[in-house]
């Protein structure tokens, strides 16, 4: 079974053709960090713009890299939840001119579920249920996974996500975008006890997060210091990157051992951070928890990922019509 995936949830423009859930065919991702490097994020107006001018370009690159006539295809999917209004809205209205013009079924699918899902393309291992953590720019949830088409959200953040607590604190930094790549570059030469910034835990058994205040304390400790050496700014970037991972990873870990499962999955792009794979890694190696992480290519957001989880949903026939909408907050 061939199922063209489309993914325009924010900054990337994505397509992808995958076979059987698993075998990936192609996988094309057009970035925008070239146009949003300037203001330091993404530019929403701007972002659904360039999807507008890419997606066709992209749909047809995947098509030629996996060999494959549109004629062949047997669904289209797309992500129409979570993310960025009007970016979704370019891929959904795109994928139903797909859909009705081929008479073929159209599937949305979860942005978030897939990233999680990606695990299960790469590995066979995988025995449900799990509790799964997704970590990005725009996103940072906890969830228990009964199996890859049944997702409980367990806790979510209350304001930054993750990824855009980074990418806000490395801006606060002049760093350059994306901020969570260059905080964990200069965090490599640092030294993360030298600063001891908060970690906000929300309590016990409490699975929700909050990075606003752990950003507002870098703002404050800036407001209050000098940086013009370099290494106050790499260890700066090591205490607060070491304070982000250890939330994650207590919140993660607390998670697995309070539902009482073998395993845990990590999905988004802050899953790419070294450091963080190292530390969990340790940490589920010490407790016998089993622990997938997505290889690099899958950690990003990606096509791949929504064809894949769109192959269960066809096989549960949950598709949909042309009057499928978006939904930018999360959907549970």
């Amino acid at each position: 079974m061939l199922i063209l995936g489309i993914e325009t949830s924010c900054d990337e423009t994505a397509a992808s053709v995958v076979e059987d859930g698993k075998r990936i065919r192609s996988n094309v991702i057009s970035t925008q960090i070239d146009i949003h490097k300037k203001f330091g994020g993404v530019v929403p107006e701007l972002a659904s713009r360039a999807h507008v001018e890419l997606i066709s370009h992209v749909i047809w690159e995947a098509l030629g890299k996996a060999d494959c006539r549109l004629s062949e295809l047997d669904a289209v999917a797309v992500t129409n939840s979570p993310g960025l209004a009007n970016a979704l809205l370019v891929g959904t209205e795109t994928a139903k001119a797909l859909s009705f013009s081929l008479s073929i079924p159209l599937i949305a699918v979860n942005h978030i579920y897939a990233h999680l899902y990606a695990n299960f393309m790469e590995q066979s291992s995988i025995v449900c249920p799990v509790v799964g953590l997704v970590i990005s720019g725009g996103h940072t949830a906890i969830f228990y996974v009964e199996d890859c088409n049944d997702y409980v959200l367990l806790g979510q953040t209350y304001d930054d996500a993750a990824g855009e607590a980074l990418d806000k604190v490395a801006k606060m930094l002049n760093l350059d975008y994306p901020g969570g790549p260059e905080i964990s570059k200069m965090a490599e030469k640092g030294d993360s006890k030298a600063m001891n910034f908060p970690r906000a835990f929300l309590g016990k058994d409490i699975y929700n997060f909050s990075f606003s205040g752990m950003k507002t304390a870098i703002a404050r400790y800036l407001e209050c210091n000098s940086t013009e050496k370099l290494a106050d700014v790499n260890n700066i970037c090591a205490g607060f990157q070491q304070s982000v991972i250890d939330v994650l990873i207590k919140k993660i870990v607390g998670a697995a051992e309070q539902k009482n499962v073998e395993t845990i999955l990590i999905g988004g792009g802050v899953s790419a951070n070294t450091e963080f794979r190292k530390q969990l890694s340790e940490i589920c190696k010490e407790k016998a928890i089993n622990l997938f992480f997505p290889s690099l290519k899958l950690c990003t957001d990606n096509a791949a990922m929504i064809a894949g989880l769109a192959y269960h949903r066809y096989k549960e026939g949950k598709f949909e019509d042309l009057s499928l909408d978006i939904h930018p907050q999360l959907q549970v």
